[in-house]
């Protein structure tokens, strides 16, 4: 951009450099299971969240476990009849909670370890072939180590498992 300037009968130009804009990354809204498993520790037979497929930093993440036959605990649970344990359903939204963790900017490193479950509801069975969708939101992060989170797990839309759920950051 140029501007010229008239003076009495002397003109100036002035060259005008456009700003420079110091653009940021683009914020990551999703997170396939290679990008999880450098987020969290869990791994087989305990890793239990396949991807994100909507995050927003600081408030939510929305993970994905696909639900297989050939999941460990069908062999016990149960026989001819395999249902997803209640207490896997919330490990699996507990996960999806560690990613809201572990992205936090006041995140130094250590292990998010979840403490407690408040208001846990079963709703709907949870068995091979399903997909379950989990939506976790932060409610509560203080003094960098506690924090407080809304859950909520569906298949094809209906609720199967939802609850409140309360993590610590401890040394490691």
């Amino acid at each position: 951009m140029s501007t010229t300037l008239d003076r009495s009968q002397e003109t100036i130009a002035i060259a005008v450099e456009p700003a420079q804009h110091k653009t940021s990354p683009p914020v990551k809204t999703t997170f396939n299971l290679q990008e999880i498993h450098k987020l969290l520790p869990h791994r087989y037979p305990f890793a239990l969240v396949d991807k994100i497929i909507d995050f927003v930093p600081g408030e939510k993440a929305v993970g994905v476990k696909n639900i297989t036959f050939n999941e460990p605990f069908f062999q016990g649970h149960f026989p001819g009849h395999p249902l997803m344990p209640g207490v896997m359903i919330i490990e699996a939204m507990a996960q999806v909670g560690g990613i809201i963790l572990t992205q936090l900017p006041e995140y130094n490193g250590g292990l998010f370890v979840f403490t407690g479950i408040d208001g846990a509801k079963f709703r709907r069975q949870v068995v091979p072939g399903d997909q379950l969708i989990m939506t976790v939101e932060l409610q509560t992060f203080k003094r960098r180590r506690f924090a407080k989170m809304h859950a909520r797990a569906e298949v094809d839309g209906q609720l199967a498992a939802s609850g409140d759920l309360t993590f610590a950051l401890v040394e490691v």
